[in-house]
């Protein structure tokens, strides 16, 4: 009888015996070329989630079959340790911060070596050891210095329950993307990064990407947001200055009718000092989240300044409106509106009675003003607009800002959506920003030397007013590293995407204590050759990394601006129609599921459910299938070990039978299948499921049990490929496998199968017959058959000839492998 299969002690076997023969474990001077695979790292929140069981089953997969493919393989974990759930969590659980996360780091740490997972352990960091943000401190020095890092005061998205600052990228439609509690508006003194000085390089050199999902470089695209168009100066009819707009359809300036100021705009604020009314509107409207004022029915509110500008284009004097529609943070907050050729302006200009004026005619048609029932904002011939009546629009858009430049009363001009990234956040548990604010000095950094700053322990988490920091003397009170006079530190932390970065830069060289990491040892590894991470990181973490990563190498720490090759975004898992989540009641736990079936049934079932990118949609009774194959694999070699195992290996030359031929041919066909399934796509999936097709073709070879050693031969050689294919999958169940067929050196360190294609070629095919690129039949022919001998059989059959009956034959045409399309007419 063949022994049971008892799943947990051969995993916990194969666990021990990878990590105390360090067997992920890899240095810089291997020979191998590199391959560093890489999934995005954890928040240690306490438990392992199916989202992230997906993730790294994913990167686990494609690292093990990379190694078997001769490459030295970086394969690193670490956590993301930094971050506000951990003080929401100390105030609920009445721990430290602190604790709370070191102790989910070793929960979560034994439940990734649970699931077997090929890390290299040894190089293992955690974001909110003072080692690691000592040197998020330092490079925030290095953008001080370079004016990239500066401080302002400005209207920042404020979350009112977790009582802090949002970047624009962690509003999620009005809301915190962490608790989803509606954010508004507040004026704060800010630390910022100057992202946008790259904004151009961020957006073209996206192009370079090709091994990125097309989703994610759009979203990036549109985040990024430019635009070209031109600035104008609308001069203030009564009174000194005047209102810039940015506008992208400056060949439409004739036409506009009014000009409308964010509520946030400067000039605004100054009208609203003698104008009640308008007061009260621009402090509710700035109160409003982003979200409702882009709607439609709020793009309708407005309040009239009574104030005028004057066009410069007409010297026309148009009324000044404040409308929440308008936003401060694109273009310049004001715009010139141009009723009868913007949506918005239209519906705006409706609901107040405002003057529409067309001056944009569309080919073979006349608007009327008074006709229209919205905007017509393509592009047309520029009417009733001086002289520049009658040229299309493309040219007037150049004509009309080489006028207004030289009349100086305008420019050419790009703006971006993107803005610079504001990092301060009021909490405790983050990266203190090193800077100290003295009287005499005004803000000085901190002396590299004397970095770390460290967090002090002795804090108590309230959840409420802003950073506790505030309230530690012994933290704030310093001196000035210019003056040595009293100071007070910056009790504000950075925003935790600081954290994550660039910390992939620190895997290569962990243990580094004189920089972030040495260039040299670095350069070794990047670029990351795939990184795998949910979509929903598009813009947060993706493109706040591909900015760091631009600033190292202005630092000289790095040689390229990109830090990843390929990227993939693997698709959520979801349950009962929604992502899984504890609030829903939807989650299941990965122990529970690997007690009951197995850790390798786990990782086939996230695998094989459907491509990396796409959705799962979770069903416990769908995990009885990976499941029975698991078993099928197990039973196949302990029932016949003896057998397989004794068989001798194929050398040379030998006479092979019917049933031995197919079963080579199939194994061959399988090898050639996965391989390209990873290596090409990532169709893990596919991958899988070839490997069924082989599990099944080796059943059939012992039904009935063969009695020729060849077909043992060929058994124990499709075996073996069988274990080595299924291996990055379920690498348990096949390292045992592998074993008690008498190999001596573990299967993950043997070479990948390679393909013969004499032997995966096909004996014979089937093509399919078309008449007119109608199906009309099928044709089995020899694999070695000529295209002349194809034709003539094609013609011959007699499901083929009924539909040639009194019709001309025009051509025949052969696509080899997999039709041949008979043309007639007639």
């Amino acid at each position: 009888m063949s022994r049971p299969y008892e799943f947990e002690a051969i995993e916990r076997k194969w666990q021990s015996r990878w990590l105390d023969s360090r067997a992920f474990e890899v240095t810089e001077s291997d020979p191998r070329p590199k391959y560093y695979c890489l999934e995005m790292l954890p928040y240690p929140s306490g438990k392992i989630h199916m989202g992230h069981v997906r993730n790294y089953s994913i990167g686990d997969a494609v690292a093990r079959f990379k190694r078997m493919r001769g490459f030295n393989v970086l394969h690193p974990i670490g956590w993301d340790a930094l971050g506000l759930p951990a003080e929401n969590a100390a105030l609920k659980h009445g721990a430290h911060p602190e604790d709370w996360t070191r102790s989910n780091i070793a929960h979560m740490k034994s439940q990734l070596q649970r699931l077997g997972f090929s890390y290299a352990w040894e190089r293992e960091i955690a974001t909110c050891d003072p080692e690691y943000y000592r040197w998020n401190q330092w490079f925030f020095i290095q953008m001080w210095k370079k004016g990239l890092a500066y401080r302002k005061k400005a209207a920042v998205n404020w979350c009112p329950v977790d009582m802090t600052v949002l970047a624009n990228e962690q509003v999620i439609d009005g809301k915190c993307w962490r608790c989803e509690t509606e954010v508004i508006q507040k004026d704060l003194e800010q630390w910022f990064l100057r992202i946008t000085s790259y904004a151009d390089e961020l957006l073209y050199e996206l192009d370079k990407l090709s091994g990125w999902p097309g989703a994610v470089l759009t979203l990036q695209r549109n985040w990024i947001g430019r635009s070209e168009g031109a600035e104008v100066g609308f001069r203030l009819a009564e009174g000194e200055g005047s209102i810039r707009v940015f506008t992208t359809r400056i060949d439409t300036i004739y036409g506009a009718t009014f000009v409308v100021l964010a509520p946030e705009h400067p000039i605004a604020a100054r009208f609203a000092e003698t104008s009640p009314d308008l007061r009260a509107y621009v402090e509710e409207a700035k109160a409003e989240e982003r979200q409702k004022r882009l709607t439609a029915e709020a793009g309708k509110t407005g309040v009239a300044t009574g104030r005028f500008a004057v066009n410069p284009f007409t010297s026309e004097q148009v009324p000044i409106w404040v409308a929440s529609y308008v936003l401060m943070d694109y273009g310049t907050g004001a715009v010139m509106a141009v009723p009868a050729h913007d949506e918005r302006d239209f519906a705006f200009a409706r609901a107040h009675g405002l003057k529409v004026r067309a001056v944009i005619q569309p080919p073979n048609a006349s608007l009327e003003p008074e006709e229209l029932d919205g905007a017509y904002p393509d592009y047309g011939t520029v009417v009733d607009s001086g002289p520049f009546t009658g040229l299309p629009s493309k040219e007037a858009l150049r004509a009309m800002t080489e006028h207004a430049q030289e009349k100086g009363f305008g420019k050419g001009a790009i703006t971006y959506k993107l803005r610079d990234w504001g990092i301060s956040r009021q909490r405790y548990w983050g990266t203190p920003i090193p800077m100290v604010h003295c009287d005499k000095c005004g803000v000085v950094p901190v002396r590299e030397e004397d970095l770390p700053v460290v967090l002090p322990r002795d804090v108590t988490i309230t959840g409420k007013g802003e950073s506790v920091l505030r309230e530690n003397e012994a933290f704030i009170q310093t001196t000035c590293p210019a003056c040595s006079g009293a100071a007070r530190r910056e009790t504000d932390t950075m925003d935790t995407f600081v954290d994550s970065s660039w910390y992939f830069y620190r895997y290569t060289d962990p243990r580094c204590s004189e920089m972030p990491f040495r260039p040299e040892v670095a350069k070794e590894w990047f670029p990351i050759d795939i990184y795998i991470g949910g979509v929903e990181h598009a813009i947060l973490h993706l493109i706040y990394s591909r900015f760091w990563t631009k600033v190292m190498r202005d630092l000289g720490l790095v040689e390229a601006g990109e830090p990843v090759r390929n990227q993939l975004s693997q698709g959520m898992v979801i349950k009962d129609g929604s992502a899984m989540s504890k609030s829903k009641g939807n989650t299941v736990e990965p122990e529970e599921v690997a007690g009951k079936y197995g850790v390798d049934t786990l990782r086939l079932y996230v695998l094989f459910e459907a491509p990396p990118e796409k959705e799962i949609d979770w069903t416990d009774a769908r995990l009885e299938g990976p499941s029975r194959f698991v078993q099928r694999v197990w039973r196949f070699v302990q029932n016949d070990l003896d057998a397989i195992s004794s068989a001798s290996p194929i050398e040379g030359q030998e006479e092979w039978n019917e049933a031995e031929t197919a079963l080579r041919r199939k194994t061959h066909q399988t090898i050639l299948k996965v391989t390209r399934d990873i290596e090409d796509r990532f169709h893990l999936n596919t991958a899988i499921a070839a490997i069924m097709e082989l599990t099944n073709e080796l059943y059939k070879s012992i039904e009935p049990r063969p009695a020729r050693s060849e077909s043992w031969k060929a058994i124990r050689e499709a075996t073996e490929a069988l274990l080595l294919l299924l291996s990055p999958f379920a690498p348990h169940l096949t390292e045992e496998l592998w074993e008690s067929l008498g190999h001596d050196k573990p299967l993950g360190s043997r070479s990948w199968p390679a393909h013969d294609p004499a032997i995966a070629a096909e004996d014979r095919l089937t093509l399919v017959i078309q008449v007119n690129g109608k199906l009309r039949g099928r044709l089995s022919i020899g694999a070695d058959e000529d295209d002349e001998t194809i034709k003539r059989r094609a013609l011959e059959d007699e499901s083929v000839k009924r539909f040639l009956k009194g019709k001309e034959i025009v051509r025949v045409v052969v696509v080899p492998k997999r039709l041949v399309n008979v043309v007639v007419s007639g």
